[in-house]
């Protein structure tokens, strides 16, 4: 009951494995066509039973034919990964949204998208959204060449990737290329794990660059829930 009262309820129409832990998913629904989106918010999709959603940012909406794209990461045994694992064409399923996350409005090139494999769908999101087409790319990421894979699968393969380390030592080479760009005057979109975004975010105000010229949203972060 809880469902019907908040969520929509939408259909696989077709899934696409980009890699092993890469899904590309589309759904269709007639709550879909309703929907006022634009790039950068996000949509919460029910996991079974129970309250249990998890967060995706729309790569797409088409309004016209109530479909949107999703790119899923399964990662680790939780719910999400098991869900996307588990999902097939045909399959039902209840969405929330969409709902504001990430204000891109306003945003003009140069613009520096910095995050990780969270940051993918994000990513061809702000490709798509025609005053920020100048975006650059960069994600720290745990497999260079399955993430290469992917980003080729949508269009995205132009961007750099820097593989992540446990001592946190890439985080050097992302703030200095960071700090580069921003003496071009580049707008930046920190997104992926919390500890990253504080870090570079620090080391580009440090260096002079206005908050205004910094959007940050926090996915995700090492032994918490609920950030999306």
């Amino acid at each position: 009951m809880l469902l019907r009262w908040l969520m929509h309820p939408a259909r696989v129409t077709a899934i696409e494995a980009l890699s092993p832990r890469f899904r590309l998913i589309e759904l269709e629904g007639e709550a879909l066509k309703d929907a006022a989106w634009t790039a950068g918010q996000k949509i919460q999709v029910a996991m079974g039973a129970g309250l249990s959603a998890r967060t995706y940012t729309p790569m797409s909406w088409d309004t016209g034919h109530g479909r949107t794209r999703l790119l899923a990461f399964a990662h680790g045994d939780g719910p999400g990964s098991c869900w996307v694992r588990g999902l097939r064409a045909d399959d039902s399923c209840h969405f929330f949204g969409p709902r504001r996350s990430l204000d891109l409005a306003g945003l003009e090139a140069p613009v520096v998208l910095f995050g990780d494999e969270t940051s993918f769908g994000l990513a061809a999101a702000l490709r798509n959204n025609l005053r920020a087409g100048g975006a650059l790319h960069m994600f720290e990421v745990a497999d260079a060449a399955e993430s290469q894979q992917v980003l080729n699968a949508v269009n995205l393969g132009q961007a750099r990737l820097i593989t992540r380390s446990a001592s946190e030592e890439h985080l050097t080479a992302v703030e200095a290329e960071m700090l580069r760009l921003a003496a071009n005057g580049a707008q930046f979109v920190l997104t992926g794990n919390a500890s990253s975004i504080q870090r570079v975010s620090r080391a580009l105000k440090a260096a002079g660059v206005a908050p205004s010229r910094i959007k940050a949203k926090a996915y995700w972060a090492p032994g918490k829930t609920g950030l999306d």
